[in-house]
């Protein structure tokens, strides 16, 4: 599994505006049921479901919103760099401005946890992030997370 087959360029949102932590998932749950066709209420709901399991602010400024959903026919993705960082309850209280949201179908079961590991790894890569945090576009964003990713396994 690569990055480019959960993601793709029009997946990648660049400053995306967001005042707080349930505002950000409102906003990707919006991108992704035009994306998946799914219902965007259901996919909040499932969102905020997980979140009150625990943060998945994991730390350094990224979070990894994930979900399984009735219905999806692959792991789906967004990306996003939010145009300023926002509270997430983080497990090292920062803030985040990385946001890498997955979806999965709720029959997935290892393709969901191989999804999660390969952007888990992706985004505890400092220089990755570094890099996410200075490109300068969505297509720069894209090349920095479809690269970064193939350079994590080599």
């Amino acid at each position: 599994m690569e990055i480019a087959d959960l993601l793709s360029l029009g997946d990648v949102v660049d400053g995306l505006r967001a005042g707080s932590k349930k505002q950000a998932l409102q906003e990707l749950a919006a991108i992704a049921a035009t994306q998946t066709g799914r219902d965007e209420r259901a996919i909040l709901d499932i969102l905020l479901a997980r979140e009150r399991l625990g943060s998945t602010g994991v730390g350094a400024g990224v979070a990894i919103p994930h979900g399984k959903l009735a219905g999806l026919e692959r792991v789906s993705a967004v990306f996003a760099r939010l145009r300023e960082p926002i509270a997430f309850d983080a497990i090292d209280e920062r803030p985040v401005d990385l946001v890498f949201l997955l979806l999965a179908p709720d029959t997935a079961g290892a393709d969901h946890l191989k999804a999660l590991a390969l952007v888990s790894r992706l985004l505890r890569d400092e220089r990755a992030c570094a890099r996410l945090r200075g490109a300068d576009s969505a297509e720069a964003l894209y090349a920095v997370l479809t690269a970064a990713a193939g350079a994590a396994r080599t």
